[in-house]
């Protein structure tokens, strides 16, 4: 998977490939589906959720330009897969899941794993979190237009990856925020499930 899908198409961080190598996919996926958990397309996980291809995750990954001591903040846990990736490669993770049966089942792969730095909260991942002040925000869901209380918890210096677009069809928006200005430059199209909530595709959900 880390040589034919992400090494051969222009990724080469070498923490990124190496934190690739080192979680198992393929846990983080129904049992039924674990024979194609290294493949690359995405992947059902129930709940009308899916799981991310390998390079979309290391792609989202690359782009948010770790260093090791950053405070991530990750919108939509899914199946937790991103978030043990990121684990590996900054301080702390805290992600946010709408659906609590997924969320649950995240964490308990996250245990299994010993993954201690990742913090699962069930909620309205669209607000982020209220007083929150964060050093990278990954948003693994489709958003209309960039959320204005994750820009407002962007710290300085700070970088979001975010799809944005129509329900069906989205473009990588990598956001930077210097002096309070906020930069935005496009990486690509996408298709992510929608994001829910107050800012996202569905503002019933509180």
């Amino acid at each position: 998977m880390v040589s034919e899908q992400i090494e051969k198409r222009g990724i080469n961080n070498k923490k990124i490939l190496s934190a690739m190598l080192d979680i198992p996919r393929h846990l983080f996926v129904n049992e039924a589906q674990r024979e194609y958990a290294y493949n690359d397309y995405p992947l059902s996980i129930g709940e009308g959720q899916t799981i991310s291809q390998p390079y979309i995750v290391a792609l989202m990954t690359s782009l948010l330009e770790l260093k090791g001591d950053e405070i991530i903040l990750e919108i939509g846990t899914g199946s937790g897969y991103q978030a043990a990736i990121l684990a590996k490669l900054a301080e702390t993770v805290y992600s946010i899941e709408k659906i609590e049966v997924l969320a649950k089942r995240a964490m308990s792969v996250l245990m299994m794993l010993n993954i201690k730095n990742v913090h699962i909260m069930v909620g309205n991942g669209s607000i982020g979190v209220q007083g929150g002040s964060f050093d990278r925000i990954i948003v693994t869901a489709a958003s209309p237009d960039l959320p204005e209380p994750l820009i407002e918890q962007l710290k300085d210096d700070g970088i979001m990856v975010i799809p944005v677009g129509e329900k069906y069809s989205q473009m990588l928006i990598v956001v930077k925020k210097k002096h309070g200005e906020i930069t935005k430059e496009e990486k690509g199209g996408c298709i992510f499930v929608p994001l829910i909530g107050k800012y996202g595709f569905d503002s019933q959900f509180n």
